[in-house]
């Protein structure tokens, strides 16, 4: 009986270790060409404000932490801003720009209660 709840003991350790190293404790990420962790370990080794964490489905995937969701609006406004789209307004998750006529709608959703996702169309190079 006791070998029995020693090797119960060291599975249950060891999940344990598992699901921490793996941040499999984290929500799911939208994208499915990055791990939860590799998104962690980016963020914990940048030093920019916005991270950019991969290229999926005609998206650039970026993340920021939470400090305050409109510091978080301004960090995107530069960000898109330098591409040359202009900022016309914010609805829900939603900032909007413009440029040359066109239209571009950058999404932002929160992952955890510390970081949030920017999801910026490819689009925002090309034109």
């Amino acid at each position: 009986m006791k070998k029995w709840l020693t090797a119960v003991g060291l599975i249950v350790i060891c999940a344990g270790i598992f699901v921490f190293y793996n941040k499999l404790y984290y929500p799911p990420l939208p994208m499915g060409n990055i791990s939860k962790k590799e998104v962690v370990e980016k963020v914990k080794t940048s030093t920019m404000q916005i991270t950019k964490l991969t290229s999926a489905n005609r998206n650039e995937w970026y993340i920021t932490s939470k400090a305050d969701m409109r510091v978080v609006g301004e960090r995107i406004k530069d960000l898109v801003g330098t591409k040359g789209w202009v900022f016309t307004q914010k609805d829900g998750n939603g900032l909007f720009f413009e440029k040359q006529g066109e239209r571009l709608v950058v999404s932002t959703q929160m992952w955890t209660s510390a970081y949030v996702l920017i999801q910026i169309p490819k689009e925002v190079n090309s034109k």
